[in-house]
Parts: C-alpha cells; structure tokens; sequence
C-alpha cells in the first residue's frame, strides 16, 4: 500500500508560479518513475512529468521550459514547480507512481 499526498495548489495569475509536492508513504518502490497528470474539466487526464531514480526528467510538450520536476528521495517527496503559468495550466493535478495516485491538487490559472 502506497499514500500520495499533493499539496501546494491553489488561485493564481497568469505568468505566476506555484510549486506542488507530493508526500510519498507505504511500501513505495523508490527504484519506479514518480509522475505528475493533470486533468482539466472535460478533459482526459494528461501526463505532465516524469521523473526516475536517477533523476530523468520528461515532460509534455505543453510545459517544457515552463515546469520543472524535481525528486527528494530521503523524504521520498516529488516537487512540481510551474512558473510562468497560463489559463490552460488549470486543472487538478496528481501525482502517480506505479498503480497509486494521490487525491489531486486544483490548481486554477486567471487571465
């Protein structure tokens, strides 16, 4: 069994920044990739971030240069941080590893 607790959503404007964490506990298998998805209202659920063990980094196209994943492992945490954030940024955020997910973050972009 695996918990994952997301923090640090919230309201902001356009061009702001937020940083989500991701609190991992249970029978976790530091050696698997931790994810960020979002889902925005109407929409399918989209992989933003991935980050392995080692510290590889991926993400959608949508947010490269703009999101940056990082990982903690002696706190077994995964941050997301989202600068320069626009309206189609707004979604629920999760964080993932293997079947887990977390319960989600709003995070909610103004114009």
């Amino acid at each position: 069994q695996v918990q994952l607790v997301e923090s640090g959503g919230g309201l902001v404007q356009t061009g702001g920044s937020l940083r989500l964490s991701c609190a991992a506990s249970g029978s976790i298998n530091r050696l698997n990739p931790m994810n960020w998805y979002r889902q925005a209202p109407g929409k399918q659920r989209e992989l933003v971030a991935v980050i392995t063990w080692g510290g590889r980094t991926n993400y959608a196209d949508s947010v490269k240069g703009r999101f940056t994943i990082s990982r903690e492992n002696a706190k077994n945490t995964v941050y997301l941080q989202m600068n320069s954030l626009k309206p189609e940024d707004t979604a629920v955020y999760y964080c993932n590893t293997e079947v887990w997910w977390g319960q989600g973050t709003q995070v909610t972009v103004s114009s």
